[in-house]
């Protein structure tokens, strides 16, 4: 008896651990840690997600840019690897965090990504003319930048990109809570910051530079599609960052489709859903195919 209990606890364990480990998936392959940039002697690195049954033509792509609030976070295990299987390639990108550069070092890095795909375009069976953008949090303020923000006039490779999703990104950062003092916040609490380290200076103190870096004081008729999705109960960003920055959009005659998640936080499970990830790819699918 004591064994056969035994046995059941041991295959329940192995049965309840195969479930917690996901499984490959062997739709892509993965190039990993390709320099795409280099300012100031600090490398820049993406990886690169690509389909293994590969198309006639060649492939749209989404680039990656992960949160952290511009001071954490890494490429590794993008939220939008997902894509390489359904026939896109996905380039997970680095970019200096705050501690190495302040704005808009971030946001050139971003688009330098995308310069370095179209450059390479031919050896990766990219598309050059169709690659849209994707980001969370900190990455989402960056995405809504490189769609809305004017793109430098003496640049030899665009780093233009038609399509744009945006979870939760902060859009205005003269209006974001940490970067005022109020409710509990004091002079010094909006000093350190994560807006005061990505600007090097407290809004307040420099109200210029944070509106050329935020995407709401940006928009204009050209700027690129968006996808803007925002959880219900975001505690980090309010949900008004969001539907003001889609309002704008819309004034302006911007493609563009707002979806608050139901019950979601600031990313979360409500965001790891079939629904999500089918609306996400329905969006690109219109938009770089």
């Amino acid at each position: 008896m004591i064994l056969r209990c035994l046995l059941l606890l041991l295959f329940f364990s192995l049965t309840g651990f195969a479930q917690s480990v996901p499984k490959e998936d062997k739709s892509y392959r993965i190039i990993r840690d390709l320099e795409y940039s280099k300012p100031e002697g600090l490398p820049q690195l993406l990886d690169l997600y690509l389909p293994k049954e590969m198309s006639d033509g060649p492939l749209p792509v989404v680039v990656w840019v992960h949160g952290g609030g511009w001071l954490n976070g890494k490429k590794e295990i993008p939220k939008a690897e997902y894509l390489a299987g359904h026939g896109y390639a996905v380039a997970s990108i680095n970019y200096r965090l705050t501690h190495e550069a302040i704005w808009p070092a971030q946001i050139e890095d971003c688009r330098e990504s995308v310069r370095w795909l179209r450059r390479h375009a031919k050896s990766y069976h990219l598309d050059s003319k169709n690659i849209g953008v994707w980001g969370s949090s900190a990455g989402g303020h960056l995405v809504a930048l490189m769609g809305t923000l004017p793109y430098p006039k003496d640049e030899n490779i665009s780093s233009r990109v038609k399509a744009v999703c945006d979870w939760f990104g902060p859009t205005e950062l003269l209006s974001m809570p940490p970067n005022n003092v109020g409710n509990g916040r004091t002079e010094e609490d909006v000093a350190n910051s994560n807006g005061a380290k990505l600007l090097g200076c407290t809004v307040k103190d420099c109200p210029e530079l944070a509106r050329q870096a935020s995407a709401l004081d940006n928009v204009s008729s050209d700027d690129a599609s968006f996808l803007i999705m925002q959880g219900e109960l975001d505690p980090g960003v309010p949900v008004s960052q969001s539907s003001r920055f889609y309002d704008k959009l819309k004034v302006h005659g911007v493609y563009a489709e707002f979806e608050i998640v139901k019950e979601g936080g600031h990313g979360g499970r409500h965001f790891n859903t079939d629904a999500v990830r089918s609306r996400v790819l329905r969006f690109f699918d219109s938009n770089l195919k």
